[in-house]
């Protein structure tokens, strides 16, 4: 994964954490699209199968027509992803979507770009939900050196949140604006997200998803690594793209080049 973003893939996608994903469609090729989704769904089907999938026409230069669009969502439900709506962009995708009968989500994309003001969830516990996707393509693990140890300062400078007890399957815990320290494991099926920097010192089971609001600084650090999922600020891997060897290890993730990096760390 040390390879610079492929803009040639069709839709984008990225993690994050609303519980519903964002394909961003770079390229309007229905068949393309619908291969490039029913593959994410058959590498990770326990993350994608019955996916729900926000449409965002924003990376064209042009909206697309009504026909073309049905088309592409009858494609998607093929594939297994379920199309729910459109992202907000301007008038005309307001007029497409009520042409084919789906709702905009405005500002969705807000929180994974660089510079925009996105309002922030408040509290530090959301209720469980489906993991959040941005579309950003999977790629072929690569190995890669490990920068130096340590962790960014948590978002805004704010006090770390400190979780006790184990989380269970089903169960999300959510850091605003801080880091999150787990101090126990994170289950299978369940969920960690913060605005910074993820620690968990005990076996990552689950989906840990750091830099939640874009912070491609964050990092995430665990004593016994078999994650179903990690992504710092929208980009992942799932667990069919991560090396075995570094499975069950101590490990560190960070983010370079829009490209997820693992390692394991010295212990």
């Amino acid at each position: 994964m040390s390879a610079a973003l492929d803009y040639e893939q069709a839709g984008e996608l990225k993690i994050g954490q609303v519980g519903i994903a964002n394909l961003r469609i770079r390229t309007l090729d229905v068949a393309r699209l619908v291969d490039e989704m029913r593959g994410r769904v058959q590498r990770a089907p326990k993350l994608f199968s019955r996916a729900a999938v926000v449409l965002d026409f924003g990376g064209l230069t042009q909206t697309p027509d009504a026909a073309t669009v049905r088309s592409l969502i009858d494609g998607l439900r093929d594939a297994g992803v379920l199309p729910v709506a459109l992202a907000y962009g301007t008038s005309e995708t307001e007029r497409l979507a009520e042409a084919i009968g789906l709702p905009l989500l405005a500002k969705f994309r807000a929180q994974y770009e660089r510079g925009d003001d996105a309002a922030s969830v408040a509290g530090t516990a959301a209720p469980a939900t489906a993991v959040a996707a941005q579309a950003a393509p999977a790629r072929a693990p690569a190995a890669a050196a490990a920068p130096p140890k340590t962790a960014p300062t948590p978002a805004a400078g704010n006090p770390g949140m400190m979780h006790a007890a184990p989380v269970r399957s089903g169960q999300q815990i959510y850091a605003d604006n801080r880091d999150l320290t787990v101090l126990t494991a994170v289950g299978a099926g369940a969920e960690v997200i913060a605005d910074g920097s993820i620690h968990i010192y005990g076996p990552l089971r689950g989906r840990a998803l750091a830099g939640a609001q874009g912070n491609e600084h964050a990092r995430i650090f665990c004593r016994e690594f078999h994650a179903e999922l990690v992504a710092i600020a929208g980009h992942y891997k799932v667990l069919e793209d991560i090396p075995k060897n570094l499975r069950g290890k101590a490990v560190q993730v960070w983010l370079e080049d829009e490209q997820i990096n693992i390692a394991a760390l010295d212990t």
